[in-house]
């Protein structure tokens, strides 16, 4: 998907991306609303951990979305395993989703709460997939970490 293609308004949002993008189609798509008393732990899941060289960077651009920061993915340099991982997944790029001056503009919600910005580690599986495009269109191609920002005060109010 391109800048000039999806969005988040009524016109390109969420609920008609499935019409150019039959792969943004299903319940396991974006934007999730994480409601935390329907999740279960799983005793099984050990710690994800993160691996990342931070001389793997190669690019930095404007997708018309976002800043978009991309890395040499050649090899294992940069990496996540472990949790519901089953081999490392290769950092491929990391991107914001932000909102206007006094707007929330995760992708994301809890509880119906969104927050400033959420920031996207995208990973792929080198392992199964010979490709990131190849991975990108597997369902269990990618790993995507997803972390909430907000901005608050210089005293930790927000």
């Amino acid at each position: 998907m391109t800048g000039n293609h999806w969005g988040y308004g009524k016109e390109d949002g969420p609920s008609i991306w499935h019409k150019n993008y039959p792969v943004a189609q299903g319940n396991q798509q974006s934007p999730i609303d994480i409601v935390p008393h329907q999740a279960s732990h799983d005793p099984n899941l050990g710690p994800i951990v993160l691996n990342y060289d931070q001389c793997t960077s190669i690019n930095i651009s404007n997708n018309g979305h976002s800043v978009v920061v991309e890395f040499d993915d050649l090899d294992d340099r940069s990496v996540i395993q472990g949790g519901p991982l089953d081999n490392p997944y290769r950092l491929k790029q990391f991107h914001f989703h932000w909102g206007g001056k006094g707007c929330r503009g995760s992708e994301h919600t809890v509880e119906g709460c969104s927050y400033a910005s959420e920031l996207h580690l995208v990973h792929w599986s080198a392992v199964k997939y010979k490709t990131f495009g190849e991975a990108a269109s597997a369902p269990d191609g990618l790993a995507v970490l997803g972390i909430f920002l907000d901005v608050t005060t210089t005293d930790g109010s927000t």
